[in-house]
């Protein structure tokens, strides 16, 4: 099973995303105008990363609605508001996702223009977009898909409410991948500790606030639930202190992650118990990584994307502790459901 970090072949397969970028911010100019709300659909941890940008939209947008589904969720609720001002992205990695492709069908005919971000343009997926975003040959699909939406929200955002940080925004989303694997670098030793230190433990909690929730998510439930069968789902760190906080023994293994945006208070107060109450604690703080070429003011909305890409090496140093592949599954892709 490899172990090695291959930082160019990484940053090499990210080529094709970060040349997409400009037509992304062309898209949203050229959308800007002509609708009042986007629906992002998607599952698992494409539908983590529109929640993530959807933080943001929360704070910047008073003149553009930004809301995430699940597609099936989508399906139930069949929002009135679905129309020909209405912007719909749609993405999954392979484009077969049965719930996005359903989704996919459900707003064919309808008025609203829809954008689909997808790794292959024979992808049934694809077939439904009046506009196609491909991801290129990457297994970082899951920063391809953020880096090339949040361009194109972004652009809305300075056409609709003059947000000014579109270009320090897309400098940065071209510097991130080297950015990610820089942290993932950095991160190697620690992750390889950290490894053996848990590598038995068959339950681990996440705690996170804001953006930061994106990468609790993907790492807790699509790696270490998914693929390495650990019981690993996210808290939300406005919710720890109602509830979740009383599981906490000095032998809980707790995983922090703290980032840059205004919830980070949220986090601090999780850490000042966590560090009183568990010996078995693992802090990430988007702080401790240099993120060269990205702008100081779009840390925040990148952080969690550096944090994931310094965890994931946890997750390869577990996969080798545990004798089992990140390409385990149970039932995905062979079961019925």
């Amino acid at each position: 099973m490899a172990i090695e970090l291959n930082e160019n072949e990484i940053v090499k397969s990210l080529d094709h995303a970060v040349s997409s970028i400009d037509r992304a911010v062309l898209l949203g100019r050229d959308v800007a105008p002509k609708i009042d709300r986007i629906y992002m659909i998607a599952c698992g941890s494409a539908n983590r990363a529109m929640q993530g940008i959807q933080y943001w939209a929360d704070q910047i947008a008073s003149d553009i609605d930004v809301r995430t589904f699940f597609p099936a969720e989508f399906m139930a609720m069949n929002p009135p508001k679905l129309n020909d001002r209405t912007l719909v992205l749609l993405a999954s990695k392979s484009g077969t996702t049965p719930e996005t492709l359903a989704a996919a069908e459900f707003v064919k005919g309808k008025p609203c223009k829809t954008v689909v971000f997808t790794q292959s343009g024979s992808s049934p997926l694809a077939a439904h977009g009046d506009e196609v975003f491909l991801l290129g040959e990457t297994e970082e699909t899951f920063l391809a898909i953020f880096m090339l939406m949040q361009a194109l929200v972004g652009a809305v955002w300075e056409e609709k409410e003059g947000w000014p940080l579109l270009p320090k925004l897309v400098s940065s989303l071209k510097s991130l991948p080297s950015a990610v694997v820089a942290a993932a670098k950095q991160n190697e030793a620690r992750a390889a500790e950290d490894a053996r230190l848990y590598k038995d433990d068959n339950q681990i909690y996440f705690v996170a606030s804001g953006p930061g929730a994106t990468s609790a998510y993907v790492f807790g439930v699509c790696i270490l639930m998914e693929m390495l069968w650990i019981h690993a789902y996210p808290i939300d760190a406005a919710e720890f202190f109602h509830g979740p906080f009383e599981i906490v023994t000095p032998k809980t293994p707790l995983v922090l992650i703290m980032g840059e945006d205004p919830s980070r208070p949220l986090m601090e107060r999780v850490k000042t118990f966590s560090q009183k109450h568990t010996e078995r604690l693992m802090i990430y703080d988007s702080r401790e990584y240099a993120m060269e070429g990205v702008d100081p003011e779009i840390r925040p909305i990148v952080a969690p994307y550096v944090i994931q890409a310094a965890l994931k090496r946890l997750s390869v140093r577990l996969s080798i502790w545990r004798d089992q592949p990140l390409s385990t599954r149970r039932y995905m892709w062979k079961s019925e459901y």
